[in-house]
């Protein structure tokens, strides 16, 4: 048979559905949060519902333990997760970028041995989150550690939440010195 006689797979169907959404989603890249959100609604909202049919229906008719079947079952149990980004424009619908994120610290886990107790890992943990969202808030993360290692010993009352918000990440009240900015 010529590859263009082919009949179209269950898993080649079920991928058209995710291509149409990235599709949606790469168009969407310079919207703003509120274009994003109403452009979702419009157009990714129906193939999402097509979709949830379109599993539901192959659900019936396909093994559960074969290979689709478990795909099948999967997209279904997740069905709220693969749905979420609907919800805010600001989400985005796939966790691509937090997993580039967090790849060094994968690939160099084995070289940090402190790390080897549950309070070292708590640690490490712990300022990971602060330089990687410092990083996702456009800040420089050596220049915003120092400014953080300069302030906190300054605060009247460091377990205080209001006293700790002018020091996070996304505040606006940090310093310009902590920022990044990107050349055109």
């Amino acid at each position: 048979m010529p590859p263009s006689d082919k009949p179209e797979t269950l898993a080649h169907q079920g991928l058209q559905f995710c291509n149409q959404l990235f599709a949606i989603e790469r168009e969407l890249k310079d919207a703003t949060t509120e274009e994003r959100y109403t452009i979702r609604m419009e157009r990714s909202l129906p193939i999402l519902n097509a979709y949830l049919a379109w599993l539901r229906q192959q659900r019936s008719r396909t093994l559960p333990k074969s290979a689709i079947g478990q795909a099948i079952t999967y997209s279904l149990n997740q069905w709220n997760k693969l749905t979420a980004f609907l919800k805010d424009g600001r989400l985005e619908i796939d966790n691509n970028r937090s997993e580039r994120a967090i790849k060094p610290f994968v690939i160099g886990r084995k070289n940090w041995l402190f790390a080897n107790t549950p309070r070292g890992a708590r640690a490490s943990s712990i300022i990971y989150s602060v330089i990687e969202t410092a990083k996702e808030n456009g800040l420089n993360p050596y220049k915003y550690l120092m400014y953080l290692f300069e302030q906190l010993p300054q605060l009247p009352d460091s377990k205080d939440p209001e006293a700790l918000d002018s020091l996070l990440p996304w505040s606006p009240s940090l310093p310009v010195t902590c920022r990044v900015f990107k050349s055109e």
